[in-house]
């Protein structure tokens, strides 16, 4: 099939309340094209510690949406341009041009499957909904995880980190706390692992869903995990409905960044004798890390590498 491809050139400052306007009419799904640096709040929320400079921010964003070939295009246009020039009467919208052009003749939607396929993490298979687990699989532990829009699949060195870790601490009176949880694949192993309960925290609201739906995919109730929206270092009221002194493992596959500030906040999380694991440390980050473990009165088991990533386990004393 193909896809009629249509971009607005704008202003980086218009780009939200565009693609407001654009999903009260209906046409969602819009792709961003500009060269804002990424916040610091950003960074955090991606497994990169060391980014390469990008080009000098211009103030210039493109805003590309796909319609299907047989769509009612002249109407939907004609909307998308009624809003584009109500915006313009009390905002600098830029040219505000529409150009049109086609896709190839593929699903565009669908094409990144190409290239998620099933993998081992040792002898955990994971494995997307459209491939069949192989014969000789079977017997493995399996989890189901269907790359999504806004988080990982485990392919990532990170969390496979975290995965043998908590293969290690993991035992069916676990009580889990997966810090940033996203797709929540380390709590839905853990969970097959055998743990009790787990509780996910993320700031993005698509973990929700990510969550719910990957629960599913792997027939796990739906009360063996809840997630909590919000950001558990400096909201109140996250740390208070976590619990304190509740969890047996707190997992953080978060960047050096994000887990140097976490630390002291999440020891209050953990029973005494409860074991933190951590990734999403680049390798020259290491040493603040594990710096930053200590200095919250953790004693650090083992340090883990996988290619330049590097897990801290560590866990909280039972005295003092």
């Amino acid at each position: 099939m193909r896809w009629n491809k249509f971009t607005i050139k704008t202003r980086t400052e218009a780009e939200d309340i565009i693609i407001a306007s654009l999903a009260e009419i209906g046409v969602d799904g819009v792709e961003i094209e500009d060269k804002v640096p990424l916040s610091e709040s950003d960074k955090k929320q991606m497994f990169v510690d060391i980014l390469p400079d990008g080009p000098e921010d211009d103030g210039i964003a493109y805003l590309s949406f796909y319609l299907e070939e047989d769509a009612d295009t002249d109407t939907i246009l004609a909307n998308v341009r009624q809003e584009l020039d109500g915006l313009r009467e009390f905002l600098d919208i830029g040219e505000g041009t529409i150009e049109a052009s086609q896709t190839e003749d593929k699903d565009w939607i669908n094409n990144w499957k190409e290239y998620f396929h099933q993998f081992y993490v040792d002898d955990i298979l994971i494995i997307p909904s459209w491939e069949e687990v192989k014969p000789e699989d079977r017997d493995k532990m399996i989890i189901h995880i269907d790359p999504g829009t806004a988080f990982g699949t485990g392919m990532h060195e990170t969390t496979q980190l975290c995965m043998r870790q908590l293969k290690k601490y993991v035992t069916d009176q676990t009580e889990l706390l997966d810090v940033g949880t996203g797709s929540g694949i380390l709590s839905i192993a853990a969970l097959k692992l055998g743990a009790k309960h787990a509780v996910g925290t993320d700031l993005d609201p698509c973990a929700i869903t990510a969550v719910q739906e990957n629960l599913e995919a792997n027939e796990i109730p739906e009360d063996a995990m809840q997630v909590l929206l919000g950001n558990i270092i400096d909201e109140k009221e996250i740390q208070d409905a976590v619990g304190y002194e509740k969890y047996d493992i707190v997992a953080a596959n978060i960047l050096a960044e994000v887990l140097i500030p976490l630390t002291p906040v999440i020891v209050k999380q953990l029973k005494r004798g409860g074991i933190y694991i951590t990734s999403g440390i680049i390798d020259e980050k290491e040493a603040d890390v594990v710096e930053a473990v200590k200095a919250a009165g953790l004693e650090v088991v083992e340090v883990t590498h996988q290619n330049d990533w590097v897990s801290v386990t560590a866990r909280r004393p039972v005295e003092g």
